[in-house]
């Protein structure tokens, strides 16, 4: 028997989600999809994970000698254990090689300094408070050194801030008075008219030719954090604005269910939309609608299984980023192009007038490369999107 058999049939299995999200049909393919996934993710940790070190790659990436393991990452690791603490102790012990949730922990915590960037911090303490980590508080010193309120960061990373604090209901290292200030600051970054996020806070300066470009990660972190937040705090602005930036996001799906790249704050479409990762399609996306669903009920089940559909055959490569040979899930598709000169042009021709766009950018540089790369961060998304943490989502109405 080898190896990759054995682990699957011996592979703890994950708390997944058991609630109905629509139909009996989408319902099956969804928590059929949903198994798989956390099946893969939980077999790849294991190989993303170094014991000695206590510590997670950055990546693994396609090689001329292989599939190799490269770098390492505070991030990636942390977002693991959030991912990892809604499921059990066994399940948490094969992607970690026989360690356990709380060891990494105390080694993040420890780790983090002064020069500790925002991102790192605020995934460190959601990852401790989700955890109850009796280290949490010394996390939450350095958030609040950090000033997520004012600092000078990226909405992702406010928005992961203010996830920290109020995503896990409990007394262990809980700051409201912070939460709130944050939870502001992310409001006063919603643009009311078009109902998208922009890439930085409202207080920040921007790039003179990106400053109204938001890309798809700054829809999907705010919409999660602001519905944890009226579960935390019956804020029904916070509610209102997460809904229509759900609404819009699923609005602007692409056809076949990708999630596209760039998005133009000032009048709500897309700018570009390669590359399409498969990160987006399987947890980032999934767990941002299911916290909404949690928070309001309102259910995005038909886009959610487009996403799905579209990582299982993805028509651009007329293939499937989900390499089950290789017992991986490669990051994304992309334009055969240098560096990332479409986004770079698309960005500026929209800037000098919002209609504006690069003609035939599928056909000079066309959507068909593959990324070779899987991240550690993505698999720990995997498990969180997909745990029982939102079975209790009320049904739609």
């Amino acid at each position: 028997m080898n190896t990759a058999t054995q682990s699957k049939q011996n592979l703890a299995q994950p708390n997944l989600v058991q609630e109905n999200l629509a139909g009996s049909k989408l319902d099956k393919y969804i928590s059929q999809q949903a198994s798989e996934l956390c099946g893969v993710a939980v077999r790849a940790l294991a190989r993303m994970y170094d014991p000695g070190a206590r510590m997670f790659c950055h990546c693994i990436r396609r090689g001329e000698r292989g599939d190799l393991v490269e770098g390492t990452s505070v991030r990636y690791a942390a977002t693991v254990l959030i991912g990892l603490a809604e499921h059990s102790d066994a399940l948490a012990g094969e992607a970690l090689q026989g360690g356990n949730c709380e060891e990494l922990c105390a080694a993040l915590i420890a780790g983090l300094s002064d020069g500790s960037e925002l991102g790192e911090i605020a995934l460190t303490l959601w990852a401790a408070r989700a955890l109850n980590h009796a280290d949490a508080p010394l996390a939450l010193q350095a958030l609040r050194a950090a000033k997520p309120q004012s600092c000078d960061a990226p909405t992702v990373e406010v928005a992961w801030s203010l996830s920290a604090l109020v995503a896990d209901r409990h007394d262990n290292a809980r700051d409201d008075e912070l939460a709130h200030q944050i939870a502001s600051r992310l409001l006063r970054s919603f643009n009311d008219d078009t109902a998208l996020f922009s890439h930085v806070p409202f207080d920040v300066n921007r790039s003179a030719m990106r400053s109204h470009v938001a890309c798809f990660a700054d829809l999907v972190y705010p919409i999660q954090a602001l519905s944890f937040y009226h579960l935390f705090a019956n804020d029904s602005t916070a509610l209102a604005a997460a809904k229509r930036c759900g609404q819009r996001m699923c609005d602007g799906q692409g056809a076949q269910g990708q999630w596209w790249w760039h998005h133009d704050v000032r009048t709500g479409q897309c700018i570009e939309q390669y590359p399409v990762y498969s990160v987006h399609q399987d947890s980032m996306a999934p767990m941002a609608l299911l916290a909404l669903k949690q928070a309001s009920g309102v259910c995005h089940a038909d886009a959610i299984g487009r996403g799905l559909q579209w990582l299982e055959n993805s028509p651009e490569i007329d293939g499937s980023l989900f390499d089950k040979n290789a017992d991986l899930i490669w990051r994304k598709v992309a334009r055969r192009e240098p560096g990332k000169l479409v986004r770079g042009l698309q960005a500026t021709a929209s800037k000098v007038h919002p209609s504006l766009r690069v003609p035939a950018a599928n056909t000079i540089f066309p959507p068909t490369y593959i990324d070779y790369e899987t991240r550690p961060y993505h698999m720990g998304w995997i498990l969180y999107a997909w745990s029982n943490r939102f079975a209790s989502a009320p049904q739609t109405t």
